[in-house]
């Protein structure tokens, strides 16, 4: 027998069932256009943003993330089941489509059928084996929604609708083929290569040749007309993030990872500065809410969600999506409120967990810009003091500009002003120039490129805070004083790179400073000792130490540093034993986004539970990279009473004690 089946069997290939199919389907298309036309109208109210540069890279980013389902499988249960379906469902739509281009196109005017033979036995077996795969799959995310759903998971009508419909154009696929093939294929070889067709067959058998012809015709409409309501439904419900979501890896930022947009304070047409309605906002900022599948991957993520501050990502990207579509003229930080916008650390956790490639931080750092630079709002009287410090002497500690260098007496380096020919220029920052125990780490850098043979010069008092808790803040005026003194400062001295000791400095010099004309190399010192041990310029000996690693946000999440830490605690001796959050799920310790100004009044102090996860893992050292970590775990380890059980380290401390 010749292994293929009658297309439109039962239903017929004539006009009256091509004419109404067709005019359905051109319908259903049509609604489904304008639904999104009517939400397009709704990101335009956004101001312009380009997002379209780079095509072909942001075809293969689309491509690897919608095919490969990269993103959402990072989170393995409910990203398995969802990849599964994802996958079964393409190669139903693939079949589908396949069926009729042979019937309506190549058969029908060319006289060409390809479903034929072996490839049509595959082509059974793959679907059926594919629609099985979705139902299962579904089950289990129905089961997890609502049987088991974690805490926070919002349920809505939309979820309803999705399961329902889903579930019911799957059952009526089976049961289109098992009434087909109870009335054509059973007892022939092809029957096999449908093995859940061929149960639905052997379940309808006993309705009789009528039963099964009537219920074939009846379900083979019902299926289609659910099929049309499924293309309606899209843009009105989750269903839209099917189109949203794939779109959002097209206009995904680029890079540099994290980096804020410059704002123009010298514009003379600029009404306002930062963010207060929807139309301060680009029409990525809107779209990125109609993009958001409400998943809850941000808000488990969130250190100050899991807290019990009240920020949650997911809610706020809700929150802007409601106001865009509904309340578009409302003040958004009114809607927000005050403490959800200072709550955040700018740690991008949200980021990097999200599915749908949401950009959350830039949205609050916007939000922040418009309460301190319009409204001149901070979270508490301790940030607004640290910013009066910061204009007076340039750091935030209040400690007098003219000692920022005084910490180098005794070590033989010299400022840039005294003696500019240096291999690099160590920008300390604030902790490093005045706080007693990061100044120990500024040291114990300083000695490592002293046994490694490299000229370090500093500025001195010509150094100011590189303006980065000002600008996360939201004080975007006083880090472009900040940050343009310093710019012309580095640059009047013709230095060729830059190292620094914390990720903030890091962070901003190499990214934000690039919009005012910094140019040379900047180097984080993991990165640039690392370096210096595998050239054999700097020898250090291993000796045993047990401890654990904290990767900091500004490091790791922000730039994707994780390695060269790790292979610097190994060459000192470290025995790493990991904490459960670790790389790019780790844990901040608070001090992010500006907050390392500010008091943590609400809920539990995220560096308290931060050391406690440290503390976890059964050794007594915990090492980090950051000035602000350190700081903070300093504080926690008292906190969380764990004095003489915990002791916080920096990388360059370990090494330098073990400089043979």
């Amino acid at each position: 027998m010749e292994y293929t089946r009658e297309i439109y069997w039962n239903v017929g290939h004539g006009v009256w069932t091509l004419l109404p199919m067709y005019l359905l389907a051109i319908f259903g298309i049509g609604l489904l256009v304008k639904g999104f036309y009517a939400r397009v109208k709704v990101y335009q109210q956004g101001q312009p943003l380009v997002r379209w540069d780079q095509p072909w890279k942001r075809l293969k980013l689309m491509l690897q993330n919608v095919l490969l389902q990269k993103k959402v499988s990072r989170v393995i249960w409910p990203g398995l089941l969802h990849g599964l379906f994802f996958w079964g469902f393409g190669l139903l739509v693939i079949g589908t489509t396949l069926i009729v281009l042979q019937a309506d196109f190549t058969d029908l005017f060319f006289d060409v059928k390809f479903l034929t033979g072996t490839f049509y036995k595959l082509f059974s077996i793959v679907l059926d084996v594919a629609g099985l795969v979705c139902m299962v799959m579904l089950g289990g995310l129905l089961v997890r929604r609502y049987f088991f759903a974690p805490a926070g998971l919002e349920t809505k009508s939309d979820d309803s609708i999705m399961h329902g419909l889903l579930f019911a154009i799957l059952i009526t696929g089976f049961l289109i083929e098992g009434a087909r093939m109870a009335a054509t294929e059973m007892g022939t070889p092809l029957a096999p290569w449908s093995p859940i067709g061929l149960l639905v067959a052997k379940a309808v058998i006993p309705m009789g040749d009528g039963g099964v012809l009537a219920l074939h015709k009846v379900t083979w409409w019902f299926h289609f007309l659910l099929v049309i309501g499924f293309f309606i439904l899209i843009p009105l419900t989750k269903f839209r993030h099917i189109l949203t979501t794939s779109a959002n890896y097209f206009f995904a930022d680029l890079g540099p990872k994290g980096k804020l947009v410059t704002l123009d304070l010298e514009d003379e047409d600029a009404e306002s500065f930062g963010v207060s309605t929807i139309q301060d906002m680009t029409w990525k900022d809107i779209f990125d809410t109609d993009s958001c599948t409400l998943c809850m991957r941000c808000q488990d993520r969130c250190p100050a969600f899991a807290t019990d501050k009240p920020l949650s990502p997911m809610k706020l990207i809700s929150q802007l999506g409601e106001v865009a579509f509904n309340t578009p003229d409302s003040r958004l930080i009114d809607i927000i409120g005050k403490d959800v916008l200072w709550a955040c650390t700018t740690c991008r956790a949200c980021q990097e967990i999200c599915p749908a490639s949401i950009e959350h931080v830039n949205k609050i750092v916007d939000l922040r810009r418009a309460m301190v630079l319009m409204e001149g709002e901070f979270p508490g009287e301790e940030v607004m003091a640290a910013m009066e410090a910061t204009e007076v002497n340039g750091n935030p500690l209040g400690v007098g500009y003219a000692e920022r260098g005084d910490w180098i007496a005794g070590l033989g380096i010299k400022t840039l002003a005294e003696d500019p020919e240096v291999d690099i220029l160590f920008f300390v920052g604030c902790y490093g120039s005045f706080d007693k125990r990061n100044i120990a780490v500024a040291k114990s850098f300083v000695k490592l490129c002293q046994a490694a043979g490299v000229k370090v010069g500093i500025l001195g008092k010509e150094e100011k805070c590189c303006g980065e808790p000002m600008r996360k803040m939201g004080n975007e005026y006083l880090y472009q004083t900040l940050a343009s003194e310093n710019v012309e400062t580095i640059k009047g001295y013709g230095v060729q790179k830059i190292v620094t000791t914390c990720p903030h400095c890091f962070n901003t010099l190499e990214k934000d400073y690039r919009d005012l004309g910094l140019e040379m190399e900047i180097v984080s010192y993991v990165v640039f000792l690392e370096q210096l041990i595998v050239e054999g310029r700097l020898r250090i000996q291993a000796e045993d130490i047990s401890c654990t690693y904290h990767d900091s946000c500004y490091l790791g999440r922000h730039n994707d540093i994780y390695e060269a830490p790790r292979k610097l605690i190994e060459a000192a001796g470290g025995q790493l034993v990991e904490m459960e959050r670790n790389r790019d799920e780790a844990f901040c310790c608070s001090a992010g986004g500006g907050r390392i100004l500010a008091e943590e009044n609400i809920g539990e102090r995220i560096n308290i539970r931060r050391v406690q996860m440290a503390a976890g893992t059964g050794t007594d050292v915990l090492i980090s990279n950051c000035p602000f970590c350190l700081t903070m775990f300093e504080d926690g380890v008292k906190g969380a009473e764990l004095e003489g059980v915990m002791k916080p380290r920096d990388i360059a401390e370990i090494l330098a004690e073990r400089i043979v």
